[in-house]
């Protein structure tokens, strides 16, 4: 009998290590926004089972339509197939209990760019979750260390900075924070690969490698349109034409959502205090009048019910 257990023992182990049979996380996504909904779509897309978790009831079920309008333009492209959209969407789970994290490996946290909102997320977080499992945020620009500290596990604290649309970029920045342990990253790193993403290590900065990039082009950009030089369309076309850009500045900012955008370069312009991160008035302006892009139908250009540009909608010089 003990022979006969062994035996097993040893079918088992090799059975883990054959291809494609090792354990596929547990994940959960706090936040349904337009990044949450990317990144829920992203892992379910993969095979891997994932919770979306939203605070109320209205906010979640925006995000589950959101996300199957988008899913549905992608079959008009015949980028998807219905049958993947029934696989990704049976994949995704939505809630309003954050207590569903507790039996989690993965949560990501993908809420709006607010330090102090993150904060308080993590702390509880910190509290609900099981003691190996790992908390991750999607910050692009704030503190990944000082949000460490209010856990009490800061070596399982990483940052995976997805960009926007996250399905369709394969990359992802992880960062480390201070206290991330190297057994944290190769973790995540793993995942990143199982969810096709490559991912690029970089060390704590503000912006790290893409915001910090592209933020002084999206501005400069938004100068020229203020500037009068030339029309928001015509600066795209210059930019994609010309450096073989696959969307424009100004278009890429109404995909990355303004209001986001303003708030990256309101943290950039704070820590760094260099001019070429000071939000060009044209985007504030935007904001304020709530105009932020393609999530709201209308920024520097105008959408229609698809998402796509309404030809003639562009922004003169203002």
């Amino acid at each position: 009998m003990q022979d006969e257990n062994l035996k097993l023992e040893d079918l088992l182990t090799k059975m883990e290590k054959l291809p494609g049979a090792e354990h596929l996380p547990c994940v959960a996504i706090i936040g349904a926004g337009i990044m949450g909904q990317g990144i829920a779509q992203t892992i379910a897309s993969a095979g891997i089972d994932v919770i979306l978790i939203e605070k109320n009831k209205d906010k979640l079920e925006n995000a589950k339509l959101d996300l199957t309008e988008n899913i549905d333009r992608e079959i008009k492209r015949w980028a998807m197939t219905r049958s993947e959209k029934k696989s990704v969407l049976g994949r995704i789970t939505w809630s309003l209990d954050i207590d569903n994290v507790k039996d989690r490996d993965i949560i990501i946290e993908a809420v709006d760019e607010d330090f102090e909102l993150k904060k308080e997320i993590f702390r509880k977080l910190d509290k609900l979750a099981g003691k190996d499992t790992i908390i991750v945020s999607n910050t692009s620009t704030l503190s990944l260390t000082k949000i460490a500290e209010v856990t009490t596990r800061r070596d399982k604290i990483i940052g995976m900075h997805f960009l926007n649309p996250v399905p369709k970029i394969p990359l992802v920045e992880l960062v480390k924070c201070l206290y991330t342990s190297n057994e944290t990253v190769e973790i995540v790193k793993s995942f990143a690969s199982k969810i096709g993403k490559t991912a690029v290590e970089v060390y704590e900065y503000p912006g790290f490698v893409t915001t910090r990039a592209i933020v002084p082009l999206l501005n400069e950009a938004m100068y020229i349109l203020m500037e009068g030089v030339a029309t928001a369309k015509d600066i795209d076309t210059a930019m994609k034409l010309g450096y073989n850009f696959q969307n424009g500045p100004l278009e890429m900012a109404d995909m990355m959502g303004l209001d986001e955008v303003l708030a990256w370069m309101e943290t950039l312009w704070k820590t760094l205090g260099e001019p070429r991160y000071r939000a060009c008035p044209v985007l504030r302006k935007l904001v304020r009048e709530r105009k932020l892009g393609k999530k709201t139908g209308e920024g520097f250009y105008k959408y229609d019910e698809n998402g796509s540009i309404v030809s003639g909608t562009e922004k003169e010089g203002i």
